[in-house]
């Protein structure tokens, strides 16, 4: 199962999970959050980085263009959209994206388009980052093949996973000594128990 590091602001944490066995790391662009990045800061870190980890790029109520040109000036490999946007919005994109699915029921699990990947989360008011549990059953004879799982994750639930089969998670909260600050041993602990799984 892949894993990705949501919410990096710093080259440090940046390295220890990469160090740890992510696959991926997340770079939130989105002013309200605690854990907002510039464009430019995240290219300081991505520059350091080493081949072959996928640099994400979260974007939320913002323009293709902004987009287009966040990907240009940080280097980014993969956007991640956690809005509603229109087929205009996605057919002007430069990057390759992923869709986020901000689930309420099971009836809109069911619904995901299962031969296209998606990241599914909790639904919650503000956009991502408040740790919130999706209920698993929901997923119960569902291909999850092509989704990656958000919300709540830590080292000591994320087991509960392994019956489902999900692409790979995303974490940020649940790895977090601070908001926008990881903890190096629960990066370590997560990844070990991902791998354990």
């Amino acid at each position: 199962m892949r894993v990705k590091i949501c919410g990096i602001t710093n080259l440090e944490d940046a390295l220890v999970a990469i160090a740890a066995g992510a696959d991926a790391l997340g770079f939130v662009f989105y002013e309200k959050s605690p854990r907002y990045i510039s464009p430019k800061e995240a290219k300081k870190i991505i520059d350091k980085l080493p081949p072959f980890i996928e640099r994400v790029g979260l974007f939320v109520n913002c323009d293709a263009a902004f987009v287009n040109a966040t990907y240009h000036d940080s280097h980014l490999s993969l956007a991640q959209i956690h809005f509603e946007a229109d087929d205009a919005f996605y057919d002007a994109l430069e990057i390759k994206y992923i869709k986020v699915i901000r689930a309420k029921s099971r009836e809109e699990i069911i619904m995901i388009d299962t031969s296209v990947y998606a990241l599914v989360d909790s639904f919650v008011a503000q956009y991502g980052g408040e740790g919130k549990r999706l209920n698993l059953s929901w997923f119960d004879g569902v291909d999850c093949s092509h989704m990656i799982l958000a919300g709540g994750l830590n080292s000591q639930n994320v087991h509960e996973l392994a019956q489902y089969g999900f692409y790979g998670v995303d974490v940020s909260s649940g790895v977090e000594e601070t908001k926008g600050k990881k903890d190096r041993m629960k990066v370590e602990n997560f990844m070990k128990a991902v791998n354990c799984g």
